[in-house]
């Protein structure tokens, strides 16, 4: 023998006693947490993996808490270079003005000047898939604005939805694990629709509130232009005088807030997957500045324990009709970046990035926060300063003694790097608060409590407000909802998750919902849930359709033609619909000039779904080559499903009739006079759908 091994590889694989011992070790390797208890990473079993550990009920949580630190910090380094969640943004430069004096309310010095502009960077991003992804994915979008303030950075980083999924921070990474691509195929990208997402938020019933804002029409903004965005948390607002107030924080476009529909979102995911980026850089480029009210509902401190819920919830709103949103200053953003990477790639975001004049609150998942969004910008950004990047300086000064580390830029110069000192004169010293320009100090809240492990009873109510916001939609976003439920879970392989999401979670906010869900599904009828939320006081606030703008102004319409069209038509049209503040583009079978003007795209080069109306411009000649062409007809034809306002001036009715779309059908206008044509065209884009064609729209053939 020559203790060489003479078996045979296996699968292509070496073998032999060197082999086994390396597969050994592969599988000592694979975690099979089958029968096993949940420990650390140090082997310490775990006792309670759903709270942060905090100073009674309530209370702030503690920073000893280990078991919360390791998991995040493991949590926050899982992926480089790209963020783990809202990989995929698009930002912007801008300003932001206040309206008038917020001094009654917080002493924060760019709250208090109308004329002073405060310049921001604005980050709008997906959250579940990666840099690659499509925008218009089904999804919460990231909301992220640094005021650059005369006082230090401000970040207000927030979301377009006013909730999240849980409620204590310690979650955070498994909610994420869940909801990103399954581990065994990295599958689906950029999607909720599968198991690991629904298994979760199936056995976190504190989910269900942001599961239907996720549902719903708000997981589908039509623009970035048009999202609302919220701070999610409460914090403090606090004034020159010491008086403490609670806040909430609302970003509100100018423009109205609208959404896509569904089909038209995975076609442009297909068609356009740069849709919502490309919006908002041609509208910045074009002079369309997007613009944002702030707005903030006020709480009195006496007034906190008056609403039902905890405010320190963060699965809850304050409903506007009960604290209405008090709007205090616009942001208009008006620079797209000059390089994507070392802008909207190296900003760095955290919600611990405060000044004097607002402070935090308790809310247990924005205290884990405080902790993550340091630990996590100095994994992607190379080291502790990050803050040295261009995009990510303040306008005030840094002065510190804070020294080296990787990727330092400053130049410190002296002896001393410390404090107190008396080689330098003790600079630089603290600033005593006391002093009109005083340092920061926090609101000094009184705190009593055991050093414990658990969620406030005041949090145990997970479907009242589901509930809510479910009764306060319109029939057609009722229905819309139910549909995404019933797509997503349609998409979940295991049918005992599927039975779980409508047995113990929907059915305890809305009956009707579980019930017609249940029925897409194929599943019995469910009965009423044991907690069920009951009949709630709907918020008109809450419904997407009541945020509506009359108006077209920047609204992209395409204005179908063919060689032989009436040129004066198209400039007739094009001239009114400029007036009135749209954008109006020239779309055609080809690119060859018509009556002298050049398109600006291809009928299938820049469908339908990319626009907000269509307008069929007349000439015999141009009707005819319209009428015979497929793509032209499955343009107006994929326009009318969308119910989407559509016009034909004289013979451009020929190419609706050869779609054999519905006649006299609400929100489509034919004649020759383009001023009486346009004018209920205009009136029905600025509503944004013509929501009463649904039934007609349904009938017409794909």
């Amino acid at each position: 023998m020559t203790g060489k091994s003479t078996s045979k590889p296996r699968n292509g694989q070496p073998s032999g006693p060197a082999a086994d011992l390396k597969s050994q070790d592969l599988e000592r390797s694979r975690a099979r947490p089958k029968n096993e208890a949940l420990r650390t990473n140090q082997g310490v079993k775990i006792a309670d993996n759903q709270n942060t550990l905090r100073a009674g009920a309530r209370g702030p949580s503690l920073l000893e808490d280990f078991i919360m630190r390791e998991k995040i910090t493991h949590f926050d380094h899982e992926r480089i270079p790209e963020r783990i969640v809202h990989a995929r943004g698009s930002a912007a430069h801008g300003v932001f003005q206040v309206y008038e004096s917020m001094a009654e309310y917080t002493k924060a010095a760019f709250l208090q000047d109308p004329s002073v502009q405060t310049p921001v960077y604005v980050r709008f991003s997906t959250v579940q898939g990666p840099r690659g992804s499509a925008d218009t994915v089904r999804d919460v979008r990231g909301f992220a604005t640094k005021f650059y303030t005369s006082e230090g950075v401000y970040d207000l980083v927030g979301n377009n939805m006013p909730v999240f999924f849980i409620q204590d921070a310690i979650k955070f990474p498994d909610f994420v694990h869940a909801v990103k691509p399954e581990a065994p195929n990295e599958m689906p990208t950029g999607g909720s629709a599968h198991d690991t997402f629904w298994d979760f938020v199936s056995l976190v019933p504190e989910s269900a509130h942001m599961v239907l804002w996720t549902m719903s029409d708000r997981a589908l903004p039509r623009s970035l232009r048009t999202m609302e965005g919220f701070g999610v948390h409460t914090f403090r607002f606090v004034n020159a005088k010491g008086v403490m107030r609670l806040v909430k924080f609302h970003w509100r476009p100018v423009l109205g807030s609208y959404s896509l529909l569904w089909d038209e979102a995975q076609k442009l995911a297909g068609k356009d997957p740069d849709f919502h980026r490309r919006d908002l850089w041609e509208a910045i480029e074009r002079g369309d500045y997007p613009e944002f009210e702030l707005g903030v509902q006020v709480i009195e401190e006496k007034d906190q324990d008056s609403f039902g819920f905890d405010l320190l919830d963060p699965t809850k709103i304050v409903p506007e009709e009960i604290v209405p949103v008090k709007i205090i200053g616009k942001m208009t953003l008006n620079r797209n970046p000059d390089n994507f990477f070392a802008e909207t790639e190296q900003v760095a975001f955290h919600p611990g990035h405060i000044v004097p004049g607002i402070d935090f609150t308790n809310d247990p998942l924005l205290q884990g926060r405080l902790f993550s969004y340091t630990d996590t910008q100095i994994s992607r950004l190379g080291g502790p300063n990050f803050h040295e990047i261009p995009i990510n300086r303040p306008v005030s000064p840094n002065v510190n003694n804070q020294r080296d580390g990787m990727h330092r830029q400053t130049i410190n110069v002296g002896q001393a790097s410390y404090q107190p000192n008396s080689l330098n004169d003790d600079w630089p010293v603290e600033t005593k608060p006391s002093v009109s320009d005083g340092g920061f100090e926090s609101f000094p809240e009184p705190m009593e409590g055991t050093k414990i492990r658990v969620r406030s009873e005041s949090f145990a109510d997970h479907f009242s407000q589901a509930a809510l916001f479910y009764q306060s939609m319109s029939d057609v976003e009722k229905e819309h909802i139910t549909l995404a439920y019933q797509f997503e879970l349609g998409k979940v392989t295991k049918p005992e998750i599927r039975a779980r999401v409508v047995n113990e979670i929907l059915t305890n906010f809305d009956a009707d919902l579980a019930a017609t869900v249940a029925e897409g599904l194929g599943l019995p009828k469910p009965g009423k849930g044991a907690r069920a939320a009951g009949k709630q006081t709907p918020s008109p606030a809450l419904s997407l359709l009541n945020r509506v703008r009359p108006g077209v102004k920047t609204r992209k319409i395409a204005m179908v033609a063919a060689p032989g069209s009436d040129g004066a038509v198209i400039k007739g049209v094009q001239s009114a619909l400029k007036a009135q503040g749209a954008t109006p583009l020239l779309i055609a079978p080809t690119l060859a000039a018509i009556d002298g003007m050049n398109p600006d795209a291809t009928i299938a080069g820049m469908p339908s779904i990319m626009f907000d109306g269509v307008v069929v411009c007349g000439g015999e000649q141009g009707a005819k080559t319209l009428a015979q062409s497929g793509d032209a007809r499955h343009f107006v034809l994929e326009a009318f499903r969308h119910l989407k306002a559509i016009a034909a001036l004289g013979a451009g009715n020929e190419l609706l009739n050869a779609a054999h779309l519905p006649a006299n059908a609400d929100g489509v206008s034919t004649g020759d006079d383009v001023d009486a044509v346009l004018k209920p065209f205009i009136e029905a884009v600025g509503k944004h759908r013509v929501w009463s064609r649904r039934k007609s729209a349904e009938s017409v053939p794909a």
